[in-house]
């Protein structure tokens, strides 16, 4: 193998780094800050053929117990930074979009609010088309710029094919950076909408404890009546449901809960019971909203 790039580290520990807080360490991990550090790592990566994984809040992803063999990337620096040009506002792909709406907001910006409520960052939410609270990611999208082992790349909406929690960025395509157009606004009114919205994620959603987001994307099946997937969890008599160290949370029965020493096989077994609940009653398969990183192995109740 040759050298690995300045920055990046061996065997590191990544359940420190998800909320959740499972999973074991990464062969190789990297904090890039700016682009051409994170290419020159990307080009590494491919060379010596390591799989690439992205980690940016940590709060919709869920580790391997045994970890994960390739190269881990957590975007920092410059490439994690809030930027505005007029009302243009510039963020890193790693920069946090709950602080991008909160600081849009005092910029008198108007656009981003959705995204108090979106625990991840700028580049998880275009990868993922993350959405919330009536608010569209790609109605205010500009541009992106997606790092490569060829190198950088600007893209338009357009051209990234987005629907339901899903973009076309393939595997080791990375935002680097994500550029927002917003509209001019009363910082006041701006601030009183967050207050409002993160109320209401207080009152509808589990916080403060070990627990990523939504574990199961909204299914699109007439069979649910119309329903989310966290209310046919809870008709489904999931919500508090335990497997080991996980649950099914009381508060919100499509969010899972470390409450007691939890490993990513607790997890993955309390996800297939709540899967197979909701088939049994409703013939509704749910889709995983989480993403994994590393080899895990589903349980064997899983296909159904």
């Amino acid at each position: 193998m040759s050298a690995a790039p300045d920055g990046v580290q061996a065997d590191f520990p990544l359940a420190r780094l998800t909320t959740i807080r499972t999973g074991g360490a990464a062969t190789w991990f990297a904090r890039p800050g700016e682009e051409q550090a994170l290419v020159e790592m990307l080009r590494w990566a491919e060379g010596e053929n390591l799989a690439v994984g992205l980690i940016g809040s940590g709060s919709n992803l869920l580790v391997g117990d045994d970890g994960f063999q390739g190269l881990a990337i957590k975007l920092d620096g410059d490439l994690a930074a809030i930027e505005r040009e007029g009302e243009v506002v510039l963020c890193g792909g790693g920069a946090r979009l709950p602080s991008a709406a909160a600081k849009t907001a005092g910029w008198g910006l108007s656009g981003l609010e959705f995204g108090i409520n979106i625990p991840g960052t700028a580049g998880g939410a275009v990868r993922m088309n993350a959405n919330a609270y009536g608010g569209e990611l790609a109605r205010v999208l500009d541009w992106i710029e997606v790092c490569t082992p060829a190198g950088t790349d600007r893209r338009r909406p357009e051209q990234l094919d987005f629907s339901y929690r899903r973009s076309n960025l393939r595997p080791g395509e990375v935002v680097s950076r994500a550029a927002f157009r917003l509209c001019r606004g009363d910082p006041a009114a701006i601030r009183a909408t967050l207050a409002t919205m993160r109320e209401r994620r207080r009152e509808a959603q589990p916080s403060g404890i070990k627990t990523f987001g939504s574990t199961f994307k909204n299914p699109d099946d007439e069979r649910a009546g119309g329903r989310s997937a966290g209310q046919l969890l809870d008709a489904a008599a999931c919500r508090g449901l335990r497997q080991g160290g996980a649950r099914f949370s009381e508060v919100h029965a499509n969010f899972v809960e470390n409450f007691d020493g939890a490993t990513t096989a607790d997890v993955l077994e309390l996800m297939a019971a709540g899967r197979r609940r909701v088939h049994e009653q409703f013939g509704v398969e749910l889709e995983p909203e989480v993403q994994v990183l590393g080899a895990v192995e589903w349980p064997s109740g899983w296909e159904l």
